[in-house]
């Protein structure tokens, strides 16, 4: 799975074609380090790629530019353009139910 950081992005838009699965994460997140293996067992199985985008540093310009407040944060890309969001929840992160979520957004 790619790990990316600003540069894969221009803008608030993501520079890839096609659908993504973007998961924003950072090391020192215990919620993030919780939900990555959940998220890694989508890796080859959804009919779309994932990455990680790596907002471990909390200068990474992604955090405003996509004004993150809490994570991990899923984001569905089609095209380079975001067309779903699921923040995590404080205190709480993700779960598998929003993995399902991401599916059915990329599926319309």
């Amino acid at each position: 799975m790619e790990k990316w950081g600003a540069d894969a992005f221009r803008g608030d838009r993501l520079d890839r074609p096609g659908d993504w699965g973007i998961c924003f994460l950072a090391d020192w997140c215990p919620f993030c380090r919780e939900y990555l293996p959940l998220f890694k067992k989508l890796d080859g199985v959804a009919p779309f790629p994932l990455a990680v985008a790596d907002v471990t540093d909390l200068e990474s310009p992604l955090w405003d530019t996509f004004h993150i407040e809490v994570i991990p944060t899923l984001v569905a890309f089609r095209a380079g353009k975001a067309i779903w969001r699921k923040d995590g929840v404080r205190m709480v992160g993700l779960n598998a139910k929003d993995l399902d979520e991401l599916r059915k957004a990329l599926a319309r």
